[in-house]
Parts: structure tokens; sequence; C-alpha cells
């Protein structure tokens, strides 16, 4: 036990000597390192200005003129003409249903028209034999040569001529009716394009049992777009019919169209509060229905914080400038930009009017070095 406690004793000593040994050193810490200093830097000062200020307005593109070419009749389709993507000239034969009944009743109605109408003949040439006894009995009668009574039968021979010569007519105008049509009928067998344009979709095939109103094409006429947008009732104040809007469709890349608002839809939707707004685009071959497009509306001028865009720089999901502090020390802020137009970027927080920014650092790290300006 004597022994144990003596080691511990000179356990103790030693900690609480090794504890002062550094206390005792005359040796003192280096100085700070001085910060790495480079020259030559171009520097800009953020400074507010007044920009044009826009309402972003995003839309389908949807064809101007679309139209469900259905069937108007019952019966089997035979033949299917157009597929999706061809293009069609107005009146062009799109399908085909079969026709036999229809064509039957077309040759029945030719019949009975020729039939009223030799009936017609036959009518006119017994009122024309009535008309010309009446007329010499009447001459007759005023001479007294004939009696009343022969006189009167005569004259309703006339009436009895005349009536059917009449009624002929009408049978053969109720015939001629019919026979009109059936061959509308007729022509509903053959189903066809209402305008030039480009088939987007085929709803039917070959043997489908057709009914009238059911849709067998969609068409639509690739003369003329517009974008479908909705803007929200506190915007709708800045927009016009006829006014021109900037439009550009992300299919199209960097390519801007020019629009022109065609309709607003006078009655808002109840549920988000936004009026319709068709907006009429300028030609383009590449333009198609469905695509994403966004229109720009004026609505005054708005004061910013702008930027040049060199001067943003990117670390990961975040973008931020380096700038000059009071010791003339870049500093890597990180910062929120919005829009970028022809002035430069849009600085929405992060940044303060007046401060110095190093204008172009690109890829190289300006963190605590010290920087020099160019003259």
């Amino acid at each position: 036990m004597k022994h144990r406690n003596e080691l511990i004793a000179l356990l103790t000593m030693s900690v609480a000597v090794g504890g002062m040994l550094p206390g005792c050193s005359n040796e003192r810490p280096g100085a700070d390192a001085a910060p790495e200093t480079v020259s030559g830097v171009a520097v800009i000062v953020a400074r507010k200005a007044t920009i044009p200020d826009w309402i972003d307005a995003i839309g389908t593109v949807q064809a101007a003129q679309t139209s469900e070419v259905a069937s108007q009749m019952m019966g089997r389709i035979l033949q299917i003409s157009a597929r999706e993507g061809d293009r069609v000239r107005g009146g062009q034969i799109l399908c085909t249903i079969d026709d036999s009944q229809p064509r039957a009743a077309v040759e029945q109605a030719t019949a009975a028209v020729n039939a009223a109408a030799n009936e017609t003949i036959a009518a006119n040439s017994q009122f024309v034999l009535a008309e010309a006894t009446l007329t010499r009995y009447q001459q007759l009668f005023q001479e007294k040569s004939v009696s009343p009574q022969e006189f009167d039968e005569v004259k309703a021979r006339y009436q009895s001529a005349a009536a059917r010569r009449d009624m002929g007519k009408a049978v053969e105008a109720q015939a001629g009716a019919a026979l009109a049509q059936a061959r509308t009928s007729l022509g509903y067998t053959r189903i066809r394009a209402p305008f030039d344009g480009l088939i987007t979709e085929k709803k039917v095939d070959a043997g489908t049992m057709a009914a009238p109103g059911m849709p067998v094409f969609t068409i639509e006429d690739t003369r003329l777009y517009q974008l479908e947008t909705a803007l929200d009732e506190s915007n709708i104040r800045y927009v016009q019919i006829g006014q021109r809007v900037p439009v550009t469709v992300d299919a199209l890349g960097d390519l801007t169209l020019d629009g022109r608002v065609t309709q607003i839809v006078p009655a808002a939707d109840p549920a988000s509060r936004t009026f319709l707004v068709k907006i009429g685009l300028s030609s383009n071959p590449r333009v198609r229905s469905g695509l994403f497009g966004r229109a720009r509306f004026a609505r005054g001028q708005r004061p910013v914080l702008l930027i040049p865009e060199a001067a943003a720089v990117d670390r990961g999901q975040l973008r931020g400038v380096f700038a000059i502090d009071s010791n003339g020390i870049a500093v890597l802020l990180y910062v929120t930009l919005g829009k970028s137009n022809g002035q430069g970027i849009e600085v929405l927080s992060g940044l303060e009017p007046g401060e110095k920014l190093i204008a172009s650092p690109g890829a190289r790290d300006f963190g605590g070095k010290r920087i020099v300006t160019q003259p």
C-alpha cells in the first residue's frame, strides 16, 4: 500500500510539471498571415435602375379552328382514307360508309319522280283539252246554242282537270324533295374534310358501326394558331383586344413570335378567378397545338437592383457575388436572383445598392483576398 501511494504521488507531480512547461516557454505564437492580394480586378457598383414591368402568363398553343368530324348516319364503315398526321384538303373523302340502303332509297325516289312527272304530263294534257272545250262552250252558251246543263258539265270537267293538274305538280314536287333527301343521305356515306388542315386524331377503324354524331376524326387548321392563357383578375386590366404581345414557345428555343390579343373571355373562372385570353400567333411551320408557351404583357415601369450577369457565380444550387468590404477584402455573398434583361440580372435579396462587386470573377475564387482594383 505504501509503494502504491508513492507511485500515485509521483504521477501527480509529473502531470503538474508538464502543465507548467508551456507557460514557462519564451516562444510567442506566430502572427496571422496577411491575405493574398489580387491586382487589376475590374469592379462594378450595384445600382438601382428602372426597367419595364411585365406580366408573364403561361398557356397552351391551340389551333384557332379545330373540328371533330362526325358521322351523320348509321352504317358500317367500309374504308378509312386518312391517318393521323395527314394533311387534307377541304372536301377530301376521309371515310366511306356502306351506302347500299341509301342508294336503294335514291333509286326508289328516282322512280317516284319519274312516275310523278308522267302523271303531271297526262294531267296537263287533260287540262289543256278541258280548257279549250270550256272556251268553246262559253261562246256557244252566250249564243244560247247549248243548254245550261251541258255548259255546267263542261265547266266541271275543266275544274276536275285543273285540280288533277295541281295535284300532279304537288306530287311531283314531293317526289323531288324525297329524291333530294335520299341523295343527301347517300352523300353522308362519304365523310369529307370540312376545311384544309391536319388530321390530329383518328377515332375509328374500318368495320366500326358508325352512328349519327359519333366522332370519326379530329382535324385542325394549321394556317392559324393561338396561345390560350389565363390571367389573374388583378392583371386583366392591362390587356386589350388587338394588343401586340411577344410570345415564346419552349419548343422553338429563343425564337419570339409576334402575338396579338384576339379574344378576352368576359366571364372569369369562379374557381381560379382568372380570365381566358386568346392570342393569335404569327405563322410558323414548327408551331403545333399542345405546345407550352409564354406571353408577356406590359405593365409599366418598376425599380430594381441590377448587376451584370457576369458578376454572378454558381456554387452548387446557389448563386452569389464577390462583394468587397471596407477593408478591400472580397467576400462571397449568396443572393437571390430574378429575371434577366438587356441591362443585366435582377437581384431580389442578399445585396444592397452601392456595394462594390467583382465585375467578372469567372471560375476564380476571390473569397478572403485583398482586391486592388484597376486604375
